[in-house]
């Protein structure tokens, strides 16, 4: 299924293609201005601190063929598993280079991102499990486990990748909004399945009525969690489908991993207005006009001027 991620949310350089409490352990090493270089890891010349833009030195000698992890400074929250909504920030930096190519320190804004879900390039989802909140690690990150030969931007084909990453928090997800069912008496809007078994809710889109042409954001399940701002990531799990036919033309639950994005960031309009506002654990059917959505501009199986139909999990906020 092709993931809708990369439409709604800006490209960040790592994208390819029961609710826990949050963990923010905090690190328990202090760490100097600078940490020595160990065996097969470029030295941090500078900024060595957990929460500081590091400064990273050029690699030496033949990089490693393998994936490497160095815990710079180890904190004391939970480990990683795959599946957690983690908060990171990062810089990141070839092997051959001492100019980095991308880091979140600068933007000021942590990076959110699924553990596992395929989100960012496998070396972090492989490098990143087992370590804690509250740690900075160093992963050295060969090219199959980064952009292969293709490459990306400023990345060169088959370079090996050093980033330095402070985990700042994770959440374990729920498999499943749940709350109370609200009614879906209008015979014009499609009906969604309440199911809390983690499994893709039925939507049913009415054959004979013509779609809305503004935005319906109705809960289908409404929790008493808190309520989303514009500010906030959220963690979901969605079904995507054209009014037109009833396909699906998205889904996290074909792959089976929730996607996190900073709504702020979001750059489809229906989407991002139609979960602000709406309460965290909550089931929320969303129609999106095509002002709304992609407008005369059709997007791989999205023709231009469709009318968008979401089941949305609002399973979390980071």
């Amino acid at each position: 299924m092709r993931r809708l991620a990369g439409l709604l949310v800006v490209p960040l350089l790592l994208l390819s293609a029961a609710c826990g409490s949050d963990d923010k352990g905090s690190a328990s090493a202090s760490a100097s201005a600078s940490a020595p270089s160990k065996d097969g890891f470029p030295a941090i010349t500078a900024g060595a601190k957990f929460g500081e833009k590091p400064t990273l030195a050029k690699g030496t000698g033949t990089p490693p063929k393998e994936l490497k992890t160095n815990v710079v400074s180890e904190g004391d929250g939970a480990k990683l598993k795959n599946g957690d909504a983690i908060q990171v920030n990062y810089l990141g930096q070839a092997w051959d280079s001492t100019k980095p190519f991308d880091n979140s320190f600068d933007r000021k804004q942590p990076f959110d991102l699924t553990l596992g879900a395929g989100m960012v390039i496998q070396g972090w989802d492989k490098g990143l499990v087992g370590q804690k909140v509250g740690s900075r690690v160093q992963l050295v990150i060969p090219p199959d486990l980064g952009y292969g030969a293709q490459g990306q931007g400023d990345i060169k084909a088959n370079a090996t990748l050093v980033f330095v990453v402070d985990i700042l928090k994770a959440k374990q997800i729920p498999a499943s909004a749940k709350g109370t069912e609200v009614a879906q008496d209008n015979v014009d809007l499609p009906k969604v399945g309440t199911n809390t078994d983690g499994k893709a809710p039925t939507v049913k889109i009415p054959s004979k009525s013509a779609p809305p042409k503004k935005l319906v954001s109705n809960y289908v399940l409404e929790s008493k969690g808190e309520v989303v701002k514009g500010s906030d990531s959220v963690v979901v799990n969605y079904v995507g489908l054209l009014w037109k036919d009833g396909k699906t033309f998205d889904s996290t639950y074909a792959t089976g991993k929730t996607q996190t994005f900073p709504l702020a960031q979001v750059t489809l309009k229906g989407l991002k207005n139609g979960l602000i506002g709406k309460k965290i654990g909550s089931r929320v059917l969303l129609v999106v006009p095509p002002d709304q959505a992609f407008g005369s501009k059709a997007q791989q199986s999205i023709p231009a001027n469709s009318t968008l139909v979401f089941a949305v999990d609002i399973l979390a906020k980071m």
